[in-house]
């Protein structure tokens, strides 16, 4: 269709429409124009609202940021404050049930007429004491006689034929092993039976 012929069709719509219309119809125009002037004053505000959600949002974040740090530098000091604790008094239980055997063998010196028998008694007496706190830290003795040779837990010093009992049987005991909550902190020292030739 040429442009002639859609301004024609164009006027006639117009023309077919009442004078009511037609009015209508310039209102709506005028305020679209209108609205359309406005629009950047309008956009402008918007924008500025826009700008300052924004900014209140980062200012919020830079907050929980510098909260949330602080927090954390907080947590390690207190963390190395632990951990510098614990090694310098991580031995305290150690020493608390150490002190009643020390007390023990010091009253056991502390008495000038002791005959050798009573001597021996204090000294039971004192290394009952040293077990019940070894007990009582965890400390468990390893003694082996007549066992089974264990690599993990013995260590075999020498062997020696013997016809009395099974090959690789623990014999005799130089030095008793112990374990530190089923950890290894010494190994039993041990004679170990071998097969007579």
């Amino acid at each position: 269709m040429s442009a002639q012929n859609q301004d024609t069709q164009d006027n006639q719509e117009t023309g077919d429409q009442a004078p009511e219309e037609l009015e209508q119809d310039q209102q709506n125009n005028q305020q679209g124009e209108d609205a359309q002037l406005e629009s950047p004053e309008k956009n402008a505000d918007s924008l500025e609202a826009q700008l300052e959600d924004a900014q209140k949002k980062a200012s919020d974040n830079w907050e929980q940021f510098l909260r949330a740090k602080a927090e954390m530098d907080n947590l390690r000091r207190r963390n190395a404050k632990d951990v510098e604790n614990a090694h310098k008094y991580g031995i305290e239980k150690f020493a608390t049930e150490l002190l009643p055997v020390l007390d023990g063998l010091a009253m056991g010196l502390s008495t000038e007429d002791a005959s050798a028998e009573s001597l021996r008694e204090g000294l039971e007496l004192t290394l009952n004491m040293l077990a019940k706190m070894m007990e009582n830290l965890g400390i468990e003795e390893i003694d082996p006689l007549n066992e089974k040779f264990d690599a993990e837990k013995h260590q075999a010093m020498t062997m020696q034929p013997s016809a009395d009992v099974e090959p690789n049987t623990v014999i005799a005991v130089m030095q008793k092993g112990y374990m530190l909550n089923n950890r290894l902190i010494r190994p039993a020292m041990v004679m170990v039976s071998k097969a007579v030739e």
